[in-house]
């Protein structure tokens, strides 16, 4: 879980600063990217979240508990893709493994960091760090 949860904080502090510079011309920013995910109509929230749901399964062979989905001796995190192989040298992939965990880790912070910095403030992270504004 902690590997997955790294993953998506990962990406999801990179989509809290691309929302600050992207604009997709059917819709208009809010004051802050936090305020963007009130913007998108309700069918695409659904649309993302049936996607996701979709790439899960997938990803899992449609084995979606705990006991089954690594029934197979699979680890957590491991879904077989490794066009570059990167996993040849087991030293390296063990390194690579243990750099993945770490920057999820910083990636979780960052990401809850900036959500209540834009919750606080009512400012886009880079927003924020051009016009600094102390809360009082």
């Amino acid at each position: 879980a902690e590997l997955k949860h790294g993953r998506v904080c990962m990406l999801g502090v990179v989509g809290f600063l691309a929302q600050e510079f992207v604009t997709l011309p059917q819709f208009e920013n809010g004051a802050t990217p936090l305020d963007d995910f009130f913007v998108v109509p309700a069918p695409g929230l659904w649309q993302v979240f049936f996607t996701i749901g979709a790439v899960e399964a997938f990803s899992n062979n449609f084995k979606l508990t705990p006991g089954d989905m690594f029934a197979d001796g699979r680890a957590p995190g491991d879904l077989g893709f490794d066009p570059l192989g990167c996993g040849k040298n087991p030293d390296a992939l063990a390194r690579r493994q243990l750099v993945e965990v770490k920057n999820g880790r910083l990636a979780m912070l960052a990401f809850s960091g900036m959500l209540h910095q834009q919750l606080l403030t009512k400012q886009g992270v880079i927003e924020q760090l051009a016009n600094f504004k102390a809360i009082m």
